[in-house]
């Protein structure tokens, strides 16, 4: 693929005054703040991997990786499903999401360009993203542990869901700069 000109470049931009990752609620205390940086990152991701059909989000990085934008999907959808509501909602005994004990990688290795995948990952994605507010919904102080006896803190998670969706950004940048050539954002 040639280098994409510099107008390929700035199609993805948004207008700012359109842009749905922008909010009128300051940043104000550690849940505001925490929330809407991980609401900002998860907007951004999906951002990143609008307008693509099956195929063009299946298309994995180069060998021997499996990474493609919708293995991210499936993967951030079983991110959010472990932390949010089998860790923080407190249903741990739920299958893991996208993952078995002989596939552990299923987000990424099943991750194949059919409308159907693709509807599934997002379907699934969407609930645990809504699901995953909710239960953050419940904690006004961060330091709450959510499971009696256990080191972790409701913050810990939440720092660690705004890492996630941070690195996966990065990936998607560049997944999506080698299927069309659209950067930014």
């Amino acid at each position: 693929m040639s280098a994409p000109s510099a107008r390929a470049r700035r199609v993805f931009w948004v207008d700012p005054a359109n842009d749905p990752r922008n909010t009128d609620e300051p940043p104000v205390g550690e849940v505001t703040t925490l929330r809407q940086y991980l609401d900002h990152y998860r907007m951004t991701f999906e951002m990143k991997c609008d307008g693509l059909t099956p195929d063009q989000l299946a298309t994995r990085s180069i060998p021997p990786s499996t990474m493609s934008l919708l293995g991210l999907v499936r993967h951030l959808a079983k991110i959010e499903h472990h932390w949010f509501r089998r860790t923080l909602g407190g249903q741990g005994d739920l299958p893991a999401l996208y993952s078995t004990a002989d596939e552990p990688d299923l987000d990424f290795d099943g991750a194949v360009g059919t409308a159907e995948c693709v509807a599934d990952a997002w379907e699934s994605w969407r609930r645990e993203v809504a699901y995953a507010r909710e239960v953050y919904a419940r904690f006004a102080d961060l330091d709450e542990t959510f499971v009696p006896g256990e080191p972790f803190e409701v913050r810990g998670v939440v720092v660690h869901m705004i890492e996630e969706y941070a690195r996966h950004c990065g990936h998607a940048d560049l997944l999506r700069e080698c299927v069309d050539g659209r950067t930014g954002q």
